[in-house]
């Protein structure tokens, strides 16, 4: 006999850069309707259901054990969905639910993510890009070697940033004058896009936890 659980899902919505206008209307629709929404605490404030809706939420923090055992318990009872920024085949809570969750019990809604909107913004081409993540991790010194006509994608962090991180591109050979778009708060009233050289952003104040990307 098949278990209450066979049908019940893990729906990863892709939640775009951060304004809602660049979220596929698919992924706005499974968070509406959702019993059981997991997300940041910034994501759940902007798209959870009013408290007396009965919708359960769990805010996603570094205790991903504890997120994925809320997930586990929701999903005996109805789908779960799982909102993550940008798109969800990038760096995201994905990785995880896999190694604990069969795949088969796991949908995907792609989203946006704030590497695409940067390229589009500044109407480059992605196809023949590198992208790499400076997030909370090193990427490997041969993902950065340089070649002429290099385009390189980056996400970055507090720590690994647009001051910190072109002495390392220009240690793997990358030149001083190759430009930097540097870009801020996409999708946001407030954004900001700056194209520098390597040598201009060394003298800059650090921007942090952007998109930063590197034109050789």
């Amino acid at each position: 006999m098949e278990t209450a659980t066979v049908n019940h899902k893990i729906i990863i919505a892709g939640i775009g850069p951060g304004n809602p206008d660049y979220m596929v209307p698919l992924a706005k629709k499974a968070i509406a309707g959702a019993k059981a929404l997991v997300g940041g605490r910034r994501a759940l404030a902007q798209f959870a259901a009013p408290a007396e809706s009965g919708q359960k939420t769990l805010a996603v923090t570094r205790d991903i054990a504890g997120v994925l055992a809320f997930i586990a318990r929701e999903l005996v009872r109805h789908d779960v969905v799982v909102m993550v920024s940008g798109d969800p085949g990038y760096y995201s809570l994905l990785d995880a639910l896999r190694r604990n969750f069969p795949v088969e019990r796991i949908a995907v809604i792609p989203g946006i993510s704030a590497l695409q909107l940067a390229f589009a913004r500044l109407a480059l081409p992605w196809h023949d890009a590198r992208l790499v993540s400076f997030h909370g991790r090193r990427p490997p010194e041969s993902s950065l070697s340089y070649v002429p006509g290099t385009i390189l994608g980056m996400l970055t962090d507090g720590a690994q940033n647009s001051k910190t991180i072109p002495p390392l591109l220009i240690a793997q050979g990358w030149p001083k004058d190759a430009r930097l778009h540097i870009c801020m708060r996409l999708s946001y009233e407030d954004e900001e896009i700056r194209t520098v050289s390597f040598a201009e952003a060394m003298k800059l104040p650090a921007y942090a936890s952007g998109i930063l990307i590197a034109e050789g």
